[in-house]
């Protein structure tokens, strides 16, 4: 069984939930209804951050990557560029909070402007 590549999967899934949960909000200036899809989204990766909790893609990366006979991350492009940035060497509980405050402000931000977009297509007279 290809448990290496099983793994890289879901690192690339986990990159991916973090993309979405960050801008993801973006989306729901052109499709309101991703607003539904992406507010759990965020709920969900602020609270792993704000909490402390591991997102159970974690664990199950590492025991693929065990099936698979590896136990660290080296050698390819995923290992060498994208796990650095999801599981950073120097992580700490303050950097945890400040990552989960800044995506919480991030979307605030854009989910302002989903709002005013709102606002302003159905009241396409309004300033």
């Amino acid at each position: 069984m290809p448990y290496r590549f099983l793994a890289d999967l879901v690192v690339l899934a986990h990159l991916a939930f973090i993309v979405f949960a960050l801008l993801g909000g973006l989306l729901a200036l052109r499709w309101r209804w991703m607003a539904w899809v992406h507010l759990p989204a965020v709920a969900w990766g602020v609270a792993v951050e704000l909490a402390g909790w591991i997102c159970p893609l974690t664990p199950l990366e590492n025991a693929l990557r065990r099936a698979g006979g590896s136990s660290g991350y080296t050698g390819d492009f995923v290992d060498h560029y994208i796990v650095p940035v999801i599981y950073p060497v120097d992580l700490t509980r303050e950097i945890q909070i400040v990552y989960g405050l800044l995506a919480l402000a991030l979307n605030l931000a854009i989910y302002v402007a989903v709002v005013r977009n709102a606002r302003i297509g159905a009241n396409p007279s309004s300033p």
